[in-house]
């Protein structure tokens, strides 16, 4: 293997980790939620609607990433890097998700790109798991659950 294939099976390889983990970790908040809510009251219903949006951006992020990591996949599956970038932007095209470009980015504008969208979930996931933190306290108003 060739060093960019390298980088772009690991930065698949990352992504694809990045996201799962991501989005189990927001499946929590959802699932736990509703147990809790009947524990010792209501919470306020906008705190639980606000944790369900904040939910949902980091799945959909989650989703992207993967897309992103079998891209990716693809990507390295060819002998050069031009061939490689070359199939994902021919896919895409094909997909009618981005227009060709003149001059296409390279692996690592690529990849930073995706890794920025790693931040915006991981920022995402921080905000829900906060609002679902408060809303367990407010909920339970401040006892343990046990």
């Amino acid at each position: 293997m060739t060093q960019w294939n390298t980088t772009a099976s690991a930065a698949a390889r990352n992504l694809g980790r990045n996201s799962i983990f991501c989005g189990l970790t927001a499946l929590l908040p959802l699932i736990v939620g509703p147990v809790t809510v009947g524990y010792r009251g209501l919470a306020p219903p906008l705190g639980w609607l606000l944790m369900l949006v904040f939910c949902v951006i980091v799945l959909a992020l989650a989703i992207h990433l993967l897309f992103d990591a079998l891209l990716f996949r693809l990507a390295a599956s060819y002998e050069t890097e031009t061939a490689g970038l070359a199939a994902i932007d021919d896919l895409l095209s094909r997909m009618q998700l981005r227009k060709p470009d003149r001059i296409p980015p390279d692996l690592e504008r690529r990849i930073a790109g995706s890794r920025r969208i790693a931040w915006r979930q991981r920022f995402a996931l921080a905000i829900s798991l906060v609002i679902f933190a408060i809303l367990l306290l407010d909920a339970t108003d401040g006892q343990p659950l046990c």
